[in-house]
């Protein structure tokens, strides 16, 4: 079946909307397209769970309002697809999703798109050849917040990132994330970024702080969808938020120049492989300390200054 939409979701008619209130912000739900086989308060109760999750890894909804779009088509079963955008229809970010007619339950409970798509809220709007940054965070932040919101395993999180993260690096045509816009390099490539960048300020601040601290700093900052930020400033935000020059650097680097990163070595200082078909953490691996601050549920940010 061949699913032709339109690009900008205002022109999509609306057949119900519903509204619900999470981490400070308003969000309005509207449905188009045929109906659901599931009750649309199914469909709501999703929504609601991924809003939390976003909500409880930045310390609040990152935006004070957005409009979510829900286009059910005919005769398909999932999450399809997503797309959010910044200061459409008269909100600060409106976020469309493509659904299932036939989705059932456990295909809702096992999907991560609709938190994916809510995270982007989360960044200024980047240049394109920085668009990396903008998927590899939502692809990093996503396993996490829905962690830390205890709505998926520890197991599975770091099942994932094993799984994914050899996506991110770079082949021998590359030339730096600015300029290898693949589908590896941008969402994987970016959430490698992530990881590397979470690891390193942990290390510089004894564990203090990591990159959730910067990512909310730059939330704080203003620095949402619905504003365009050159990406130097928001570096210089959430390296100010650790008290460390991480982002700066590590952007420098890898930006304009391949970089790989051992990660065979580093599952192994991290404490986590996989055996069997289990993932199994190692309590004295010398980084063992970092992994568990990276997925611990966060603690309110009062007081917390580098």
């Amino acid at each position: 079946m061949l699913l032709i939409l339109p690009a900008h979701p205002a022109r999509l008619s609306s057949t119900s909307a519903t509204s619900i209130q999470i981490g400070g912000a308003d969000l309005k739900i509207d449905f188009t397209g045929v109906d659901p086989d599931l009750p649309r308060t199914c469909i709501i109760a999703k929504i609601n769970r991924a809003a939390q999750a976003v909500a409880a890894y930045y310390g609040r909804f990152p935006v004070s309002s957005a409009r979510i779009v829900i286009v059910v088509a005919a005769g398909e079963h999932g999450v399809l697809r997503g797309t959010t955008w910044g200061s459409r229809d008269g909100f600060p970010a409106v976020t469309r999703l493509i659904i299932g007619q036939h989705t059932t339950q456990q295909e809702f409970d096992t999907d991560w798109i609709v938190t994916h798509e809510l995270v982007h809220m989360a960044l200024a709007s980047l240049p394109d050849s920085q668009h990396w940054l903008e998927e590899g965070i939502a692809t990093y932040v996503e396993p996490i917040a829905r962690l830390q919101a205890g709505q998926l395993g520890t197991e599975r999180v770091w099942a994932d990132m094993l799984g994914g993260m050899w996506h991110g690096e770079p082949e021998a045509f590359d030339r730096g994330l600015d300029h290898t816009h693949t589908w590896g390099r941008t969402y994987w490539g970016g959430a490698l970024f992530c990881l590397v960048a979470d690891i390193e300020i942990r290390r510089q601040t004894d564990n203090t702080y990591g990159l959730q601290d910067a990512l909310r700093a730059i939330v704080a900052a203003g620095g949402t969808i619905d504003k365009d930020w050159p990406l130097a400033r928001v570096l210089s935000v959430g390296d100010k938020a650790t008290g460390t020059s991480v982002l700066q650097d590590l952007y420098s680097k890898w930006s304009e120049t391949p970089v790989r990163v051992d990660l065979p070595l580093l599952w192994k200082q991290l404490g986590v492989y996989e055996k069997g078909g289990h993932i199994v953490f190692d309590a004295s691996a010398p980084l063992s300390r970092i992994r568990l601050g990276i997925t611990a549920p966060r603690q309110p940010d009062v007081g917390r200054r580098p």
